[in-house]
């Protein structure tokens, strides 16, 4: 869809060139949710510079977000206001100059560095006793019924309607950029795989990559195993599983699972910020879930396919970071095969597509 000709209505002063703060939320799913924000912003005001506050983990994703001038990097504590980084930070904000700011979270602590720099335009919902430091206040977020909802609805002029459907995430990796990390990272040119086991909670952890990772590699795939520090045990798990066409690629740096998803022929990932950065990228992708609903968490791209478990469990939705009933039979019900054979069906697919 054009969505030009959703927020064509929206453009406002070209010629205005105030620049503009998103402070988003910084779980790698959700962050990358908010270049839709930016989106939106760059219709209604496309000569507007746009930068984002970022933590370490997630500033190079903004090195790809099209429409983002820059990221401001602060890696705040998430368990106490830390007053002194905070006013490192305002001071950072005046001499760039913002003269609207987006806050994103609800928090009381999102709202403080860009209130103590004197930010004139301070845009948030209602939220935590924010008085003083949001002077631009929305309501209603409770109403709104998805994240993406929660967060673009704060880019649209105040009180205008939801459009059908919001522009998606974008990340543009230059393909040469994509092919050197590939070659550095002696990888083969055999059709690739990226699996993505980790996650935020192990409810939202397929149980059965291992498995998978060795039919893929028996079918003659390369299978590659992304993720951060957390997922290295689970990574030596599906290797050693796996067998020799099977790679260990997590790590500490983000930009090489952002440079895999962009190499791989196809992702296989959880309810992740991976599986967010994959089909931002326009690898196909697909999607597990078990606990939690793709109509409010899969990613606004789409994807090549969502896979969930043909079993009814009552306690779904769930957001309990580890399973306390029906022995997570929402995840070990999708079967290893089954899975595999979605992925056999995509790759297919892409290639068919790419000889058209």
């Amino acid at each position: 869809m054009n969505h030009n000709s959703i927020y064509s209505g929206l453009l406002e002063d070209p010629n205005d060139t105030r620049p503009i703060l998103i402070v988003p939320y910084m779980w790698i799913g959700d962050f990358m949710r908010g270049h839709s924000v930016v989106r939106v912003l760059k219709q209604r005001w496309p000569n507007r510079p746009v930068d984002l506050l970022t933590t370490s983990l997630c500033a190079p994703l903004v090195d790809y977000m099209p429409g983002v001038r820059a990221g401001v990097v602060c890696d705040l504590p998430r368990s106490r206001l830390a007053l002194a980084k905070q006013w490192s930070l305002a001071e950072t904000f005046r001499t760039r100059g913002y003269r609207t700011a987006l806050i994103l979270p609800r928090t009381w602590k999102a709202a403080l560095a860009p209130a103590l720099a004197g930010i004139p335009e301070r845009i948030g919902f209602i939220g935590e006793a924010r008085f003083g430091l949001i002077n631009r206040w929305r309501w209603g977020e409770k109403a709104l019924p998805r994240f993406i909802d929660k967060n673009a609805a704060l880019a649209l002029p105040e009180g205008s309607p939801l459009p059908p459907e919001w522009p998606v995430p974008q990340l543009n990796v230059p393909a040469e950029e994509a092919e050197r990390w590939r070659q550095a990272s002696r990888l083969g040119t055999a059709p690739a795989v990226a699996l993505a086991p980790g996650s935020v909670g192990a409810s939202k952890r397929w149980t059965y990559y291992p498995q998978a990772a060795r039919l893929l590699a028996e079918r003659g795939l390369e299978v590659w195993v992304i993720g951060g520090p957390g997922e290295k045990a689970l990574a030596a798990e599906i290797v050693a599983a796996g067998g020799s066409r099977v790679r260990d690629l997590t790590g500490t740096d983000l930009r090489n699972g952002i440079l895999a998803m962009a190499a791989a022929d196809a992702a296989i990932s959880n309810d992740s910020g991976l599986m967010h950065i994959a089909a931002a990228l326009g690898t196909p992708t697909m999607g597990i879930f078990g606990p939690t609903s793709p109509y409010h968490w899969a990613p606004l791209n789409g994807l090549a396919a969502t896979v969930q478990t043909r079993t009814v469990v009552p306690c779904q939705p769930c957001h309990r970071p580890v399973c306390t009933m029906n022995d997570h039979r929402c995840m070990r019900d999708i079967g290893a095969s089954d899975v595999v054979t979605i992925a056999q069906r995509v790759l297919a697919e892409a290639a068919a597509r790419a000889t058209h």
